[in-house]
């Protein structure tokens, strides 16, 4: 058909007057033009026609591979390869009377169809990383730096072929060429190397999946892990700003990752507050009675002092002298009452460990340490009842004849010199 046509061009060109040497050239241009118009054509074919009708092929199919194909475009760049074949398919025989020119068309063709493989292909592991992202295995085991390294191979493998192709050697020749470069290439590569490594190591040991809440303080990072690439690991801090890591960094230093606590469904609370020393003191008859009308204490003061009084008639103990003997102190009660009302606490869990505790006396007082578990993991309702409790528990000390130790402040000062210059008794 093509013959026939440049034939019939050809004569039409003499019967203008055009020589035949120049007759037969202009009509061999004339058909690579018609070729080129004839691509042209059938690829807006293929763009407009073929390509609506996958779509709406997709759309009635139950899989979802198409439509991820779809929307990342691998159809639509499948399609410029047919102007690429044909004109591949035609030079010979439209450039015949051009034979300088058939290699550097049939060359600049393979140069594109390379790049729109390229391009297919990027565009298909895009679409196996977003179908993967829609799967349950995605938060366990992310791919997206496995996917880089794919593309980054076929990146390599084009490079090569397209330098093989402009310089008329083979591939294998290239690959022996980088070879004498390689400490270049792992200098080059080395943090995608690090990274891919990481990577592994981070899925192989599940180490952070995204969505993990994870703390790093060295570079900031203290939030949801939003990204797991090749080369970096994206973290969404509280305040809304993006931490980023190196990947490697996850494997070869320490983080913190909260997991576990949300696994668990709870989270740990422990705290603890400063009780002024000088307000620690045995309990008087009038201290106990006054504690029993505190309802979770009621059996606690009873039993102690039971307790107490047994273990003092026993080793006949004179009582007359208040510090013989075993007695309840209020910060004991105090911390009896602690164990009960978060024992009592909706949102305290019962089942885990459960501690009021006394720590080592400082000069900010003497620290009442409390260490349980809320069943809120969630940071905003977690500190919410962390301060609940606390709230609490700052009211509720002086009703035990306690004081929370506090540095004096400038009120304070100005307190004691009121009642300096009010005393009568002291010197002027």
């Amino acid at each position: 058909m093509m013959e026939n046509i440049i034939e019939t061009i050809t004569s039409w060109l003499l019967h203008l007057g055009f020589s035949p040497e120049s007759a037969v050239k202009t009509a061999g241009i004339s058909d690579f033009l018609m070729v080129l118009l004839l691509c042209v054509i059938i690829y807006y074919i293929s763009k407009y026609v073929i390509i609506k009708i996958l779509k709406r092929i997709a759309l009635r199919t139950a899989s979802t591979w198409d439509d991820v194909m779809l929307e990342h475009r691998v159809f639509q760049r499948m399609a410029f390869l047919v102007p690429g074949i044909l004109i591949y398919q035609s030079v010979p025989v439209t450039l015949d009377d051009f034979p300088g020119l058939i290699p550097a068309v049939l060359k600049l063709t393979n140069l594109y169809i390379i790049v729109i493989f390229l391009l297919i292909i990027n565009s298909f592991l895009n679409a196996v990383y977003s179908k993967y992202q829609e799967s349950e295995f995605a938060l366990y085991h992310p791919i997206k730096g496995y996917i880089q390294i794919g593309k980054i191979v076929v990146f390599v493998v084009v490079f090569l072929l397209i330098i093989s192709l402009l310089f008329n050697q083979s591939p294998l020749y290239m690959l022996t060429g980088l070879g004498a470069f390689s400490a270049v290439l792992l200098l080059i590569f080395k943090d995608p190397i690090l990274g891919f490594v990481g990577g592994i190591q981070l899925s192989a040991n599940d180490m952070v999946r995204q969505g993990d809440w994870i703390s790093m303080s060295k570079y900031g990072a203290d939030g949801t892990v939003l990204e797991i690439s090749l080369t970096t690991v994206k973290v969404r801090n509280f305040d809304n700003t993006i931490s980023t890591l190196p990947t490697y960094s996850l494997v070869s230093e320490s983080f913190q990752n909260y997991r576990g606590m949300k696994d668990s469904g709870v989270r740990r609370l422990k705290r603890s507050i400063g009780i002024d020393m000088s307000s620690v003191k045995f309990c008087t008859q009038d201290m106990l009675d006054k504690f029993r009308q505190i309802t979770i204490l009621q059996e606690y003061i009873d039993r102690t002092e039971t307790e107490l009084e047994n273990y003092n008639k026993e080793n006949k103990i004179d009582n007359s002298v208040f510090i013989n003997g075993r007695r309840q102190t209020n910060i004991g009660v105090f911390r009896a009452y602690l164990e009960e009302y978060l024992a009592h606490h909706p949102l305290v869990d019962n089942s885990s460990e459960l501690l009021v505790r006394q720590l080592q006396p400082t000069s900010s007082g003497i620290p009442i340490e409390i260490y349980a578990f809320t069943l809120e993991t969630e940071f905003m309702r977690y500190e919410k009842v962390q301060s609940d409790i606390f709230d609490h528990i700052l009211a509720i000390v002086p009703q035990f004849d306690l004081r929370v130790f506090q540095s004096p402040t400038g009120e304070d000062l100005r307190q004691s010199n009121a009642v300096y210059f009010e005393r009568s008794d002291l010197p002027a």
